[in-house]
């Protein structure tokens, strides 16, 4: 079976952007749902809706896939969902350990969506010494000492932190020394890794505060159209004009 090890996803080879690469999970999942479905085709606006884009950007998107719809017919589905799932790599089988097995480790390992998308959890990594043994989602923790024989007895290449964001940075150092090269950081901090591994954060605070900006600017859209004063809420995170003792304008939120 192959490993995360000895096959990386040839994305970045065919010149496929970034921005690209983001949204083809979302059009994976949505033609996932249609296969699932038995849907045997579908258009690019159909397609394009259920993925959350414009159908003219998803078409162009999959030009880089080489793959472009019959007219009148639309886009095999199944063979989108083989194009797609080969260029992210998952078509074949990557181990991923996660470290840090507190209340967001564990509802991490107990996910399960991880296999059916091509991921295998081969371990759960905890520095607590009293988790050690111990099953979470049918997979018996194990201590941070064996993290190094892990990785190399599994052939990881992604690691996922989720440990308070003081360990973060160590963690993360000794996953990169021991050859992960991928990391999904969870942890409330910026890591920094050498060049060659990549990291993809997730927090949940932050996407929180976005739609917390979001629900305010509403807020005072829908009182300014109603002619009243906006919401106390809002008008506590409206800039000051009021200049500070030494002439600077405060900031709305700390640094």
């Amino acid at each position: 079976m192959a490993t995360g090890r000895t096959h990386r996803p040839a994305t970045r080879s065919r010149g496929i952007p970034e921005a690209t690469v983001a949204r083809l999970p979302l059009y994976l999942r949505a033609l996932t749902a249609l296969s699932e479905r038995s849907v045997p085709t579908v258009s690019s606006e159909e397609l394009a809706a259920a993925a959350g884009v414009n159908s003219a950007k998803l078409r162009k998107d999959f030009s880089y896939l080489g793959s472009y719809g019959t007219r009148g017919v639309g886009y095999d589905v199944e063979y989108l969902v083989y194009q797609i799932s080969r260029e992210l790599g998952l078509t074949q089988d990557w181990p991923v350990v996660i470290v840090g097995i507190g209340n967001l480790g564990a509802a991490l390992a107990n996910y399960g969506g991880f296999a059916s998308r091509g991921f295998r959890v081969a371990a759960l990594i905890d520095a607590d010494p009293g988790m050690a043994g111990k099953p979470v989602a049918g997979i018996p923790v194990q201590h941070t000492d064996e993290l190094e024989k892990i990785i190399r007895d599994d052939g990881v290449s992604i690691g996922v932190i989720a440990t308070p964001a003081g360990a973060a940075q160590q963690v993360c150092d000794r996953l990169v020394a021991a050859g992960v090269t991928s990391i999904l950081n969870f942890a409330p901090t910026v890591l920094n890794v050498p060049e060659g591994v990549d990291v993809r954060k997730v927090d949940l605070s932050i996407e929180l505060q976005i739609l917390a900006f979001h629900e305010q600017r509403k807020a005072g859209e829908e009182a300014a159209a109603d002619g009243v004063a906006p919401p106390v809420a809002a008008r506590r995170q409206q800039p000051s004009t009021d200049q500070g003792p030494d002439g600077d304008v405060p900031a709305v939120m700390p640094a």
